[in-house]
Parts: structure tokens; sequence; C-alpha cells
């Protein structure tokens, strides 16, 4: 699936020109002109990469960026701040208040393009890096690096879904999550999602390790949420 990249840019030509080289580069791109119109996409689904201009009329790039940062949820929202001012005070305000990547106007699309991709490449890298140790419990394997499951020498086979909540609940045994944490922390961005789709899922997942009799390890805590019965080593 193509990233998708939203562009907060005033200068209707500025977004034309980063949509269209975006699109060609094979990202899925999206572009309105102030804060006030981005807010409800950010609040839907955020993007894999956020663009967007320090002067935006309302709401300043700067200080959206703050606000973003100063929820759980978009704290670690990769972001690109556009901006004609060239001080370096101004650049160093960005970077400081949560920028990844700071570009002068006028860009070239090329610079952009290639700093997007490198911004996209070194936050996969680290997140590949913080699930790349496989996880055990008795003879329950969890191994991030190849998406598998298995149970001594049975393969154990879930969905996409029940796989990244039972790392997530096997990352932390014996911690009581509640729906909306694991909402937060297993579908992260769709924010809409109803508390009940977590119960659904755990069925699912706790159905997948029924056969293998691990089933148990996924403890209900009434009134409270899930948790991770048992120790998982890192392997």
């Amino acid at each position: 699936m193509a990233a998708d990249i939203l562009i907060i840019d005033s200068d209707l030509s500025a977004r034309q020109l980063l949509t269209l080289n975006l699109g060609h580069a094979g990202y899925a791109a999206r572009a309105v002109g102030d804060a006030e119109s981005a807010l409800p996409q950010l609040d839907a689904m955020l993007p894999d990469v956020l663009v967007l201009e320090w002067d935006l009329p309302g709401q300043s790039g700067l200080s959206l960026i703050r606000q973003l940062r100063a929820t759980r949820r978009s704290r670690d929202l990769p972001i690109i701040m556009l901006s004609a001012r060239n001080a370096e005070q101004d650049k160093v305000l960005a970077l400081e208040s949560g920028a990844d990547d700071y570009i002068s106007k006028p860009f070239s699309p090329r610079e952009t393009l290639a700093r997007l991709h490198a911004l996209l490449r070194r936050r996969r890298s680290a997140a590949l890096a913080d699930a790349a140790d496989a996880l055990e419990v008795a003879d329950l394997r969890l191994d991030p690096a190849t998406l598998r499951v298995s149970a001594g020498s049975r393969q154990i086979s879930m969905g996409r879904i029940e796989f990244r909540l039972l790392n997530f609940l096997m990352h932390h045994p014996g911690r009581v999550h509640t729906r909306a944490q694991l909402l937060d922390q297993v579908w992260g961005n769709a924010v809409y999602l109803d508390e009940r789709t977590v119960d659904a899922h755990v069925g699912r997942l706790r159905s997948a390790l029924q056969p293998s009799g691990h089933h148990a390890h996924i403890e209900t805590v009434r009134g409270s949420g899930y948790r991770f019965k048992g120790t998982a080593w890192s392997s």
C-alpha cells in the first residue's frame, strides 16, 4: 500500500506541485490549505507523513505541530515543515517544537521527495528494530520479523489485527489494558472504532490459540479490560 501523505499549505501552486510529484513517485497524496481543514482528516486517520507550511492562515503550522506532539496518538507522527523563514533560529525552533525535518521555500520537489523517503525509511527501520525480538512463553512463540506464531512445531494462523494484539499483550505481560488503550495501541489511527471491536478480536485471538491450549494466557479482567498471563521471554 502506498504511503499516505497529507500536505497543508496555503499556496495552491505549492500544493499542486507537491501532490503531482508525490503522486508520480507512488505516494497517495492529499492536500488542504489550512489547519482547520486538516483537523477532521487528522482525526479520522493519521497520514504516514505530514508536510505542512509554517505560516498557515488561522492556526500556524508551528502551533499545529505542538498540538499533535502533545497527544499520544500523534506524538510520533513524522512531520516535515516547509517555510520561507530561512533564519537559523526559525529552523531550530521548528525542530525543537517537534518537526522531524525542515525544508526552506522555495523548495525543490526532488529534494523534498528525497527527504520524505529518508524519513519514512528511518521510521520503518526503527519500528522493525523495536519489534525484532521474538517472544516465547512455554512453547508459544511470536516472531515479529516473520509475522508468525507457533506452538511447538505447529504454526498458528491468525489475522493481522490478532497478531498485533497478541504482540502487544506479550510485550506487556501481567498488565491490565482497557479496551480504549488497546484501540490506541493496536489499531492506532482508527479513532472511530467501537470498543466492542476489541472484544470481537480478542475472541478471534482466543479461538486461534485454543487448539494449542494457549488461549488461557489471554485473561479478561472484569470491568477493566484484558491482560496476558505469563512472562514472555525474548529470543
